[in-house]
């Protein structure tokens, strides 16, 4: 079992050789510029990677990338190979990152709440008090009830 700071590492070399692969090494046009690798993970025993990528566009573009990356890993895994000098270089997984879709998700969620508060806000603008101004009793009103 590695350690956690080697496994950290080989994690880091993975994620800048895949990045660069796809940038310069790699002529297929399904992985163009709009592949960004977000993120890599390694298990404890250095033998599986998991790559992390987020792809600009639809969900065309997403689904086309994913077929790029799946047909790219051998010569990915072969770079990693290569630049690691490892005696076993971990085996690629390839995962769409879900970071985007998540952010989109509380940026709508903090849209509609905006609207709500906004809702709200112009509701009670012109809204007075159902009854008096400070109604809890204080000590001097008390003086006076009791004379």
């Amino acid at each position: 079992m590695a350690d956690n700071a080697r496994a950290k590492r080989l994690a880091d070399l993975i994620r800048e050789v895949v990045a660069e692969k796809l940038q310069r090494g790699i002529k297929d046009p399904r992985l163009g510029t709009h592949v960004t690798i977000t993120d890599t993970r390694v298990t404890g025993d250095l033998r599986e990677a998991t790559v992390f990528y987020t792809v600009y566009g639809d969900d065309e573009d997403r689904a086309s990338a994913a077929a790029g990356l799946a047909s790219a890993k051998g010569v990915l895994r072969s770079a990693v190979g290569a630049a690691a000098g490892t005696k076993f270089t971990p085996t690629l997984t390839f995962v769409a990152d879900a970071l985007p879709e998540n952010a989109k998700t509380i940026d709508d969620l903090l849209d509609k709440a905006r609207a709500s508060d906004a809702k709200v806000r112009e509701a009670s603008s012109g809204a007075s008090y159902a009854g008096e101004a400070d109604p809890y009793r204080k000590p001097e009103d008390e003086d006076e009830a009791s004379e």
